[in-house]
């Protein structure tokens, strides 16, 4: 199937994107194109233009600044996951983004993409959740950043207001004595996580002093493990309290409706879920120590 008509405009700055975006009302932003292309191609999605931002070179790659780690939205999967310093930096992130789809997408697919997207199964809002990142954006009222927890809203749908372009993804460096990991159960064709847990923990004399636990896949955007976490909090990180704090995850979905397919149903989901924090938590557990 062919995508409907379009205008195609390719931008080589942020200022030129908010200049075509105030004369183009309703165009969509292409970076990767992994998420928007199939949407023009079924025509689940008719923009009257199309902007590309991939020449712009300053949405490009990471830094560090102080104890964060900026990274700009057109920065690739294999970036990130092939890079030592980001390994060193941020591990949780260079393994989610190694488990992306296939080498194809992690060598076009970006990361600004996949978050702005907000597809309940990708990998990243979660793991990005986990981890308590920020967004900047930059908009016709200039630049703000946005908390995950304000972020992600529900199925393809953020707090990105209309015009605005997202720019950077901002994560905190791991610190000492912490321990991060995620673990997801994948479609065998999407690579989508059917499940993912995203577990970060923060470990001193051998006892949890703090946990953020993430899920993805279940419901119509990330969510935190509030009583999972909570179970944590000043206990040993052995076998015994992993997997009984791991059980309360599905108290932590509460009454929210599952997602449920052909592959897996809403039931499925919940009775699997515990098990996939259990192995998050576990490995991070083994990594802080």
């Amino acid at each position: 199937m062919f995508a409907a008509d379009f205008d195609y405009y390719a931008a080589e700055s942020i200022t030129e994107v908010m200049q075509l975006l105030e004369r183009n009302p309703g165009a969509s932003l292409l970076a990767g194109g992994h998420s928007l292309i199939p949407l023009l191609k079924l025509r689940l999605s008719r923009p009257p233009a199309v902007i590309d931002i991939g020449r712009i070179g300053a949405l490009r790659g990471f830094r560090r600044q102080g104890p964060e780690i900026r990274i700009g939205c057109l920065t690739t999967h294999a970036d990130l996951a092939g890079s030592p310093t980001m390994q060193d930096f941020c591990p949780l992130l260079s393994e989610v983004t190694g488990l992306i789809g296939d080498p194809q997408v992690r060598n076009r697919g970006t990361i600004g993409g996949s978050v702005a997207h907000a597809e309940p199964a990708a990998d990243l809002p979660t793991a990005l959740t986990a981890l308590g990142a920020s967004f900047r954006a930059t908009g016709p009222r200039g630049q703000r950043s946005i908390g995950v927890g304000d972020f992600f809203l529900g199925v393809f749908e953020t707090a990105l207001e209309t015009n605005e372009i997202l720019t950077d993804v901002i994560v905190p460096m791991k610190q000492e004595g912490q321990g991060m990991a995620y673990a997801k159960f994948p479609h065998p064709a999407s690579r989508f996580a059917v499940i993912g847990a995203a577990a970060v923990v923060n470990v001193q004399d051998g006892r949890c002093q703090s946990a953020s636990v993430a899920l993805g896949g279940l419901v119509t955007r990330p969510i935190r493990a509030s009583r999972v976490e909570q179970a944590l909090a000043d206990s040993p990180l052995n076998e015994a309290a992993i997997a009984e704090a791991a059980s309360l995850a599905i108290e932590d979905l509460g009454d929210e409706d599952l997602l449920g397919d052909v592959f897996a149903s809403a039931e499925y989901r919940r009775a699997v879920a515990p098990s996939y924090v259990r192995e998050a938590l576990t490995r991070a557990a083994q990594q802080a120590r």
